[in-house]
């Protein structure tokens, strides 16, 4: 499809997944994998025995598995991963990469898996293969020529095993830096910072189980029906269960409103159980004022009827603060709380009436439609608060759950992945292995593309991912990492990220999930956590696609023997050659893994200690805090618009699976711009129309250009674009308070038509 050839519109769906979700499976896995091959691989995922999904962290039931234990998502990402072409030395000779970088994403994924290690040397047009024993020792040299091993930046996406993780932390902080950046610090950062001070862990505090026993569900800033079509089972089964479901989210989305379960008669007749009993479309960033409403409203219910609200019970004996909390409720008014949420009184009272309904076994869900605001860590603490005047923590039906995107960014900082591990875990890392791990805080995403812009000849090295799509300010990104003496990428397939190198560029591939990983002992496997704290394994089965590829574990092992030498004393051939000697030294590190392997090998895994789940409290006070943030709401210039950044339905984080949103009626189109009708007429901007979309921020201006404008139930002022292809408008240094997450759903923007618009 040509860029500008205007896409297909139709109406936005009213219920998710059924038999178009089968079909759209079917298609991607027959297209990609083949139906032999694809088959193989999807009756292995999330089995016992088989391999962790690639996707989203939703969790696997604890008691019993089904034969198609997977969503559309899942069957993507394998169809991704088990696809038959591969990008071997013809094509890098076929393919200059200025002419790569021509292509799509979605052009990039459709060309199978690389098969074997590249490299680009200085100045080159093309990408050369490379043994595995030059390579290593290419980049072995560049990083012990930096003039400091702060020099080096280690980023690591969520697919890593624990396994891989842990080395891979092991190695760069022996290395002698904690520049241990990752893709948490751009979605779910926010969460963990706000859960930490609030209750005292930074995950959640409910298991599906609990998803049964809820009385009522908010599922607020996500959309699951998209990023984690697997939670929608839960969600069916609570409604079946007489919960009811809320959501609040600027644009309705057909996976909030209905499910037809596809592996029912009744999902694949296309008979939908409805999910949402209240549906609020609230004001991009207007959580906050919404959040605080509830407190104002419990604190006024409770005022008339003292003793019929709040669980003063368990605020007595289990939190501090809730004084001050009060007051800030108190003193706010309803007129500014309404005016900046978007959302009616009665509506809020109708909000309250569910929530303190029956036992109040109160679930709240959300993920990046929270955590990528200025104000997201405020607004997940006010979440905590409304739970603690409810009592609605560690009990049966009720707690927090920040739902998590790819499948192990949660079990990558158990490993260490952080810049700030705290002295605990470098004290113990210390002890166990016989190195002196650096105290001084790492670089997180923001700071570590900072720092390869202002300062250049610095070393990168990314352990998965698609480090540039993903990361704000996409132009100021790529002149960051261009600067660069060497990059790195460890990878299954072919990203944009591999196409803007620094001097010297170097692809090492990698196996997948899905595939054989046999060594020196034999047959391995890996653990993963999902986002409930289960520590699961995951053995690949199916022939590797090229027989040059190597484990990350592999690699991360040679890589450290290469570049530290007789400086570590580290048995890194023995981590490589059997993983339970990684389990084993694990189990000696991080809180929570004792018999690590035994318990690895148990059918369903295990769960991680959760202290708040039990209502004991790692805060520095001993309880459970209440937030007294003031309230602030991200404002814009008058005739400005809010933009957020979402994803398609045919997208999983930064790889494109195709060129179809159908829940909400684009077909063959992603550079789309959705908008509220009244916003299009004020500024005669006619539907599907191409426009101009400038960002502000500081006096600074950032452009796209020639997107499709498309009219779609949202509330005014605002709008929402797919990433990465709207990426360049966020600012680098817009980022939350405290957790530094850049605000990629809080962009100020303004619209002109672009040239030539009705071609």
């Amino acid at each position: 499809m040509a860029e500008d050839q205007p896409p297909r519109v139709s109406s936005p769906k009213q219920k998710a997944a059924g038999a178009a979700a089968v079909a759209s499976s079917l298609n991607h896995v027959i297209r990609s994998a083949g139906i032999t091959e694809g088959t193989k691989a999807l009756l292995r995922l999330n089995q016992y025995n088989g391999f962790d999904c690639p996707s989203c962290a939703w969790p696997d039931p604890d008691d019993h598995r089904t034969r198609t234990e997977f969503c559309e998502n899942g069957a993507k990402a394998i169809a991704s991963e088990v696809n038959q072409r591969r990008i071997d030395r013809d094509f890098f000779s076929r393919y200059s990469i200025a002419e790569l970088r021509q292509q799509t994403d979605y052009w990039h994924d459709q060309q199978g898996r690389l098969a074997e290690p590249f490299v680009r040397l200085e100045n080159s047009p093309n990408y050369h293969p490379i043994s595995w024993e030059e390579a290593f020792l290419l980049i072995a040299r560049e990083l012990n020529s930096l003039s400091s091993p702060d020099e080096g930046i280690f980023y690591t996406s969520g697919r890593a095993s624990n396994e891989a993780a842990f080395l891979y932390q092991l190695f760069v902080r022996n290395f002698g830096t904690n520049n241990l950046p990752d893709c948490s610090n751009m979605c779910h950062e926010s969460s963990g910072t706000a859960l930490k001070e609030s209750i005292g862990i930074g995950k959640g505090t409910v298991t599906l189980e609990d998803f049964y026993q809820a009385e009522t569900i908010i599922c607020i800033g996500q959309n699951p029906g998209t990023n984690h079509p697997r939670m929608l089972s839960a969600l069916e089964t609570a409604v079946e269960n007489d919960a009811r479901i809320v959501a609040i989210n600027p644009l309705r989305e057909a996976g909030l409103l209905g499910f037809a379960h596809p592996q029912k008669l009744t999902g694949m007749l296309n008979r939908a159980t409805p999910l949402a009993s209240q549906y609020l479309q609230v004001k991009v960033n207007g959580d906050l004022a919404l959040l605080r409403a509830l407190g104002k409203e419990f604190f006024s219910r409770e005022q008339s009827r003292p003793g019929s609200v709040i669980d003063q019970a368990f605020i007595d004996q289990h939190t501090l603060g809730i004084n001050e909390y009060r007051r800030r409720c108190e003193q706010i008014s309803w007129a500014e709380l309404l005016e900046n949420s978007a959302v009616s009184r009665a509506e809020i009272r109708q909000l309250a009436d569910t929530m303190l309904r029956g036992e109040r076994r109160l679930i709240t869900c959300w993920a990046m439609g929270l955590t990528q605001h200025r104000n997201a860590v405020a607004t997940i603490r006010e979440i905590a608060n409304l739970h603690l005047l409810l009592g609605a923590i560690g009990r049966p039906g009720a707690g927090l759950c920040p739902v998590r995107g790819h499948s192990n960014v949660q079990g990558d900082r158990t490993m260490g992945i952080f810049e700030r591990m705290p002295e605990s875990f470098l004290g113990a890392l210390d002890r166990q292995f016989g190195i002196t791990c650096p105290r001084d805080h790492g670089h997180d995403t923001v700071s570590a593309i900072l720092s390869m812009h202002e300062k250049p000849g610095q070393a990168f090295i990314a352990l998965g991912g698609n480090f540039l799509q993903a990361a704000p300010d996409t132009d100021f990104t790529t002149r960051a990492l261009e600067r660069c003496r060497i990059t790195v990428h460890i990878a299954t397939k072919l990203n944009r990220s591999h196409l803007h190198t620094g001097r010297i560029g170097l692809i090492l591939p990698c196996l997948g999930r899905s595939e054989h990983d046999e060594q020196a002992a034999g047959p391995q496997f890996v653990t993963c956590e999902n986002s409930m704290g289960v520590v699961q394994r995951s053995q690949g089965s199916l022939e590797p696609a090229s027989p040059k590829l190597l484990s990350e574990t592999h690699i991360i092992s040679r890589l450290a023997e290469a570049t530290l030498g007789t400086r570590s004393k580290i048995g890194w051939e023995s981590f490589r050659d059997d993983y339970d000697r990684i389990r084993d030294a694990i189990e000696q590190v991080v809180p929570g893994f004792q018999d690590y392997n035994r318990r690895a090998r148990e059918e369903g895994g295990f769960y991680l200690p959760n202290g708040a789940k039990e209502r004991v409290w790692a805060t520095g006070e001993g309880k459970a805090v209440f937030s007294s943030a003031r309230f602030e709401q991200f404002e814009v210039a008058e005739g400005h618009l809010i933009l957020q950044t979402l994803r398609s339905h045919d997208q999983f984080n930064t790889t494109i699976y195709g060129l179809n949103d159908r829940y909400r009626g684009i077909g063959l189109g992603r550079r789309i711009i959705f908008l509220n009708p009244d916003d299009m007429k004020d500024r005669a901007i006619p539907p599907v129309t191409l426009v101009d979309i400038t960002s502000h921020w500081k006096g600074e201006q950032r452009r796209v250009e020639r997107f499709y404008a498309i009219p779609y139930d949202m509330p005014p002022g605002t709008a929402a674009a797919y990433f990465p292809e709207a990426n360049p408008l966020i600012p680098l240094t817009s980022t939350a308070l405290q957790s530094n997450t850049p605000t990629s759903k809080a962009v100020e923007i303004s619209l002109q038509l672009s040239n030539n618009s009705g071609s």
